[in-house]
C-alpha cells in the first residue's frame, strides 16, 4: 500500500488477493448479493499454481480443464459426453418467487457490473429453471453435491447444486454452491494433519456450464464438536462438513443453514450500543476465568478484563504464566489476587499432564486440597484405586494452583479440572525465529526451528484445557514470513481441535493511541458458544506499510464506502504534553502531576483503578490520581547526552543537525553515518508533537532510533512509552529502568485488548452478530468503564449503582 493511503479509507479487502495452490480462498465466485468481487475457485490459480493470473485476472474466458469449451452455445450429445436438462421447465410464476433476482434484474440490480471477470457475471439473460440434468449419463437434481471438474492434473472441485437454468441464448447453466477441502483455504499446506473427508461450506457460489459436472457425492453435515466424531457417521459418505469458511477474515465458524441468504451482510457491522444499555444492571455479576500465557506484565488480559466490564461481564485473570521474572512481579504488583508462575509455558503444560497422569494412579480427596496463595507446597494424602492402605506415602505437588480431581462443579463427572474452570486462554507466543534480527532464520522450515516453538506449546495448552475461548496475538510477519506457516499453522491447530476461528490485523492508532503498531489477532472459540468479533476503528489513522498481501482481507478496517464515525488520530502531543519535565538521570519512582490533563487522552489515561473497572469511593480515586509512577528514562551516557544537547529543539532534527558533521570525528560517531547505507535519518532523531511512533519497542536506543523527547535532552521515559501502549497511569512496573523499558515494548497495546474484550464480553453473552465485525461504542477508546457506564445507563440504573455502592 502507498504510505498516503488510509486503513479507514479504502478497504484492502476490496482487493483480489492470491492465495497459493487450488484455493478458493484466493478469490471466490462471486454471489449475486456479494458487495465485493469474487472469483470462481476454478480459476483461482493457474494450473501449476502460479497466482500472478488472481493479481490481474484476465479479462477472458479461461477453459475449463479437458478441453471444454465454454464458449459452445450448442449441447453435444453423444455416448461419450452429453449435457442436458430434464423434463418440463419449472413454471414461471415458480421460478420467478424461488429466484426473483434472475427475472427482475432490471428493477433496481446490475448484478453483471459486480466483476470485470466474465467468467464470474451472474447470468441474468435467465429464460426458464429446471429442477433436474444429466451429465455424462448421471442425473442431478437441485440439492444434489457433485464433483466439479478441476484443472488439469489437479483434484476436482466440490460443491452443492443450487440451481438449473437455461439461458436466452440456449446455453445450459448450472449454479454452485462451493465447498473447501482444508489445504483449498488459507491454511494451505498445514492442513496435513485433517481428515481428508473433512471439507468446509462456503457463502461463495457462482454459475457454470452444465457439462463442468463430473458426478455426485454425498456430504454429511455433522454437528460441531471439540470431541472425537464418530467414524461411523463419517465412513457412510464422501465428505463430511461441520463448519463453515469464509474469505473475509479467514473465519472458520459453526454452519448456519442460512449463509447463503445472509451472505450479503457478511461484511456489515453490528452497532449494540443500544443491547449495551440494557444490560447494565448486571454489570460484573458474570465471572470469567482467564488464564494468561506468556503474560509479560499483563497487558493482554488487562485490557480484556477493562473492556469485558462494559459489556456486563467480569473477566478474571485467575492465573498467569511468564518466564520473565521482572514482569511477573509487574503482574503481581497490579494483579494481586492472580495467581502467577515464573516459569516456561512448556514446564507448565509438562505439570499439567504430570498431575493428570498422577491423578489416574490414585484417587484424591478434593476437600484435602486446600492450597494456600501464601504457600509454595500443598500436600496430599492419596489412596490407590485398589483402595490400599497407603498411610506412610506423601505425594508433594508444587503449586497446584487451583487444579483438582473431582468433581468441584457438581457435573456429575470425576475429571482432572481448574476449580471454576479456564474460560478464557489468551496470550501471544513469542516467535524469534521470524525477527527480522535474526540472521539465521530457517525459511525453508520454521516449525523445526527451536525458537518458534512457542506457539506449538501454547496450542497444546489450549487442546488439553480446551477452553470456551482463544485469543492468541503476534507481529504481522507470522502471516507473512515463510509464506506465513506459523500463522496458518495456528489457525489449522484451531481448526483441527474443531474451533470456531477468525483472523485480525489491527493497528494499535485505530483506537486512540499515538501509535501504529500493526498486529495479527487470532481467535477462537468452542463449538458451544459465539466466535467474538473485531472491533471496528474509532480513529482516523493512516497506514504506513500494509498487511501480508495475500491476508489483506484480514485487516480490520471499514469497507470502501461504508458509512463511519471516526475521531481524528491521536499525535505525541495528545499523550505527553501534560507529564513533568525530568531529566536525562531521572530516578524517582513516584512523582505529583504538576499539570492538570490538556487532553481527552490525558484525562482518560489519568484514570483510576476503580474508575477503570467502575468500583471504589471517591476519596481512593482521588488519592489514586495524584501519583504518577516509573516516570524516569533510560540513562544516556556522558557522550551521547553531549550530543543529544545539540540536536535543535525542532521537527526532523537528527544527528545530521550536529555542528561539524564529519567522519570519524569526536562529535559524530561512525555508526550514525552508516545506518541505513548512511541514508537513515533515526539516529539521535527527535520526535515531535505532531507525529506518531511506528512501534513502541523494548530497547530505546538513540544510536539507530527516533526516540529522543520533543523538548527534553532526553529519551523517551518508561511512562511515556507505556502511555503508547494504553497503560493507565496507575499501572506499575517491577525492575530496572531496562526491564521496565522491555515489559512496556513487550505488551499488548492495552487499548487494543481493551477493544477485543468487549468483543469478547458480548460474544460471551450471545449479544453478538454472526458477522466478522462490530462497532465499538461512541467515545469508547477515550472513555473509562465508569464514564461510558453512566453514559449508556438510565438515570434509575445509575442511582441504583451507587446505592449499591
Amino acid at each position: 500500500m502507498a504510505d498516503s493511503e488510509k486503513i479507514m479509507r479504502r478497504s484492502p479487502r476490496n482487493h483480489l488477493v492470491s492465495p497459493s495452490s487450488p484455493n478458493p480462498s484466493s478469490s471466490a465466485c462471486k454471489n449475486s448479493s456479494s458487495s465485493t468481487s469474487r472469483r470462481s475457485p476454478r480459476f483461482s490459480l493457474t494450473p501449476n499454481g502460479d497466482s500472478s493470473t488472481v493479481n490481474k485476472p484476465s479479462k477472458k474466458k479461461l477453459k475449463l480443464s479437458h478441453d471444454v469449451d465454454l464458449k459452445s452455445k450448442k449441447q453435444k450429445k453423444n455416448a461419450a459426453n452429453y449435457s442436458f436438462f430434464i423434463g418440463d421447465p419449472i413454471p414461471l410464476d415458480e421460478a420467478t418467487k424461488r429466484w426473483p433476482w434472475r427475472y427482475h434484474a432490471d428493477e433496481g440490480r446490475e448484478t453483471n457490473d459486480r466483476s470485470d471477470d466474465d467468467e464470474d457475471k451472474v447470468m441474468l439473460n435467465v429464460k426458464c429453471h429446471y429442477t433436474q440434468a444429466e451429465v455424462d449419463q448421471c442425473i442431478f437434481d437441485i440439492g444434489d453435491c457433485a464433483y466439479v471438474k478441476g484443472e488439469k492434473g489437479g483434484q476436482n472441485y466440490i460443491g452443492r447444486i443450487l440451481e438449473f437454468f437455461k439461458t436466452e441464448e440456449d446455453e445450459d447453466y448450472v449454479r454452485v454452491q462451493w465447498f473447501y477441502r482444508a489445504e483449498d483455504t488459507v491454511i494451505k499446506d498445514q492442513a496435513s494433519f485433517h481428515d481428508k473427508k473433512r471439507v468446509f461450506c462456503s457463502n461463495l457460489v457462482n454459475d457454470n456450464l452444465l457439462d463442468c459436472l463430473v458426478s455426485k457425492l454425498e456430504i454429511a453435515q455433522l454437528p460441531p464438536n471439540v470431541n472425537l466424531r464418530s467414524s461411523r457417521s463419517v465412513a457412510s459418505c464422501d465428505y463430511f462438513y461441520d463448519m463453515n469458511y469464509y474469505l473475509e477474515y479467514a473465519t472458520f465458524c459453526n454452519t448456519m443453514t442460512d449463509s447463503i441468504t445472509k451472505s450479503n451482510d457478511f461484511a456489515q457491522c453490528t452497532d449494540i450500543q443500544t443491547v449495551c444499555s440494557n444490560d447494565h444492571s448486571n454489570l460484573g455479576k458474570v465471572d470469567v476465568a482467564v488464564l494468561d500465557l506468556y503474560s509479560g506484565c499483563g497487558g493482554m488480559s488487562t485490557g480484556l478484563c477493562l473492556g469485558s466490564k462494559l459489556s456486563s461481564v467480569n473477566l478474571v485473570t485467575k492465573w498467569a504464566v511468564d518466564t520473565d521474572e521482572a514482569a511477573c512481579e509487574s503482574f503481581r504488583l497490579n494483579h494481586p489476587k492472580t495467581k502467577i508462575r515464573n516459569e516456561s509455558a512448556a514446564d507448565y503444560l509438562d505439570l499439567l499432564k504430570e498431575w493428570e497422569k498422577l491423578c489416574k494412579l490414585y484417587r484424591i480427596d478434593c476437600a484435602e486440597i486446600s492450597p494456600s496463595s501464601n504457600s509454595r507446597t500443598s500436600r496430599i494424602k492419596t489412596r490407590s484405586y485398589a483402595d490400599n492402605e497407603i498411610s506412610s506415602d506423601e505425594f508433594e505437588v508444587s503449586e497446584l494452583l487451583d487444579i483438582c480431581y473431582g468433581d468441584p462443579n457438581e457435573t456429575g463427572k470425576r475429571e482432572l479440572t481448574f476449580k471454576g474452570d479456564v474460560d478464557v486462554v489468551c496470550g501471544g507466543p513469542p516467535c524469534q525465529g521470524i525477527s527480522g534480527y535474526n540472521r539465521f532464520r530457517n525459511v525453508d522450515a520454521p516449525l523445526d526451528d527451536e525458537k518458534n516453538q512457542q506457539i506449538i506449546i501454547f496450542m497444546d495448552i489450549v487442546k488439553f484445557l480446551k477452553p470456551k475461548y482463544v485469543l492468541m496475538e503476534n507481529v504481522a510477519d507470522i502471516l507473512r514470513f515463510a509464506d506465513g506457516v506459523l500463522g496458518r499453522y495456528a489457525l489449522s491447530r484451531l481448526v483441527h481441535m474443531n474451533y470456531q476461528a477468525r483472523v485480525g490485523i489491527i493497528a494499535a492508532g485505530c483506537y486512540g493511541l499515538p501509535q501504529f503498531r500493526l498486529r495479527t489477532f487470532l481467535w477462537g472459540a468452542h463449538p458451544s458458544v459465539k466466535l467474538p468479533q473485531f472491533p471496528l476503528p474509532t480513529h482516523d489513522v493512516i497506514v504506513r506499510y500494509g498487511g501480508p498481501r495475500e491476508f489483506e482481507r484480514c485487516i480490520v478496517a471499514y469497507d470502501e464506502g461504508q458509512p463511519r464515525s471516526l475521531e481524528k488520530a491521536l499525535v505525541l502531543r495528545d499523550a505527553l504534553s501534560d507529564l513533568p519535565e525530568v531529566t536525562t538521570h531521572e530516578t524517582r519512582d513516584e512523582m505529583p502531576y504538576k499539570e492538570d490533563p490538556l487532553t481527552e487522552f490525558q484525562k482518560y489515561i489519568r484514570s483510576s483503578k476503580s474508575e477503570m473497572l467502575c468500583s471504589g469511593l471517591k476519596d481512593e480515586v482521588k488519592i489514586e490520581r495524584s501519583i504518577l509512577y516509573d516516570h524516569c528514562p533510560n540513562p544516556l551516557s556522558e557522550d551521547d547526552f553531549f550530543r543529544v544537547c545539540q540536536i535543535p529543539r525542532k521537527k526532523g532534527a537528527n544527528f545530521r543537525d550536529l555542528p561539524g558533521v564529519i567522519v570519524g570525528s569526536d562529535n559524530v560517531p561512525d555508526y550514525a553515518l552508516t545506518l541505513g547505507q548512511g541514508k537513515s535519518r533515526r539516529p539521535f532523531a527527535r520526535l515531535w508533537w505532531d507525529e506518531t511512533v511506528p512501534t513502541v519497542i523494548t530497547t530505546p536506543n538513540c544510536h539507530s532510533l527516533a526516540v529522543l523527547h520533543p523538548q527534553q535532552n532526553r529519551i523517551i521515559s518508561i511512562r511515556e512509552s507505556a502511555r503508547l501502549q494504553g497503560f493507565p497511569d496507575y499501572y506499575r512496573f517491577h525492575g530496572n529502568v531496562k526491564e521496565k523499558y522491555r515489559q512496556v515494548g513487550n505488551a499488548v497495546a492495552v487499548s487494543v485488548s481493551r477493544a477485543l474484550g468487549y468483543a469478547l464480553g458480548t460474544a460471551w453473552l450471545r449479544l453478538s452478530g454472526d458477522e466478522p465485525l462490530m462497532m465499538l461504542p461512541p467515545k469508547f477508546s477515550l472513555s473509562n468503564t465508569n464514564q461510558l457506564f453512566h453514559s449508556l445507563s438510565s438515570p434509575s440504573e445509575i442511582e441504583q449503582q451507587k446505592t449499591e455502592e
